[in-house]
């Protein structure tokens, strides 16, 4: 049994999920611990208690309210947790390949991929979601968008289709020698969307605290396990990569870009339809795609 498997829900989820039901000393806790995680989790009990100015009792409550029998067992499945973060391709892939059913690899990709869909869209907060696409729907607002060494695909969809949307949107390439011309004239309030899944990458992290020390308003889109630059994001969204391969999927990351692409759009819709007219008498002028009969076989692109 792989080590995280002992208990139902990672911990941050199961803070979130029952955050109301905590004591104000519990929830002032709660709420520091979740600013600082996973780290905070790793000090000894009394330790997190003066960090978060609460009593070492409370610490205990709190823990043994998450279902653990006591701190040490609750410190056990941080780490497991944080393990998780750091997995390599290889490591992944041994675990997954380590008695795996006798089915077929399409069936169990499938299957995998549609429990990440699920986790991923049950775990957001509906309020916030929308806070999140009014706010990339504000043309006062420029948008910037960053990934990683494997999301920075993800990132160039994004702008791809938000451009056409809106305007004042532009990728950000997550390398530190570009930044300083684009964070220059950031004001108070733009925006700057990012992408970091394990194994979380630094120069996403110092990206995200630059920015924030402008004013800008941090969108981050990660993994279950939290990138490090939620400490600075007002909106977090975390979807289900694991899958059984080598790679993580980045199946539920696109429904979650697509569904704020298609979000934007429905609050933007009369500029956004101007736009997309625009757009395409453009591509008709410049003769981009190829125009043929349905069922004639010929295949768009330039002529």
């Amino acid at each position: 049994m792989h080590p995280e498997d002992s208990f139902p829900g990672r911990i941050e989820e199961r803070l979130a999920a029952g955050f109301d039901t905590l004591t104000p000393a519990e929830r002032q806790l709660a709420s520091h611990f979740m600013r600082h995680y996973p780290v905070a989790g790793l000090s000894s009990m009394p330790q997190l208690a003066r960090e978060a100015g609460v009593s070492t009792p409370t610490v205990l409550r709190l823990v043994q309210k998450l279902g653990f029998r006591g701190y040490p067992e609750f410190q056990a499945r941080l780490r497991a947790e944080i393990e998780a973060r750091l997995e390599s391709p290889l490591s992944r892939h041994a675990r997954w390949t380590e008695g795996v059913p006798r089915t077929h690899i399409l069936n169990r990709f499938a299957d995998a991929v549609l429990s990440n869909l699920t986790a991923t869209l049950g775990r957001i907060d509906h309020s916030e979601f929308d806070a999140c696409a009014a706010m990339l729907a504000d043309p006062a607002r420029r948008v910037l968008v960053s990934g990683g060494r494997i999301t920075h695909a993800l990132a160039d969809y994004l702008v791809t289709q938000l451009s056409i949307v809106r305007p004042g949107v532009t990728a950000l390439r997550a390398l530190s020698n570009s930044w300083p011309p684009a964070l220059l004239d950031l004001q108070k309030g733009d925006v700057l969307i990012v992408f970091d899944i394990r194994r979380y990458e630094g120069t996403i992290l110092q990206l995200a605290e630059l920015a924030a020390e402008q004013g800008a308003e941090i969108v981050l889109i990660t993994d279950p396990w939290i990138s490090p630059v939620a400490a600075h994001a007002r909106f977090r969204f975390s979807a289900q990569i694991e899958v059984p391969s080598a790679w993580d999927s980045s199946v539920a990351l696109l429904v979650l870009v697509e569904t704020l692409l298609a979000a934007v759009q429905e609050r933007t819709w009369p500029q956004t339809q101007s736009r997309m007219e625009r757009l395409e008498e453009l591509y008709d002028r410049a003769n981009l795609f190829r125009r043929g009969r349905p069922g004639d076989g010929r295949r768009g692109g330039p002529d």
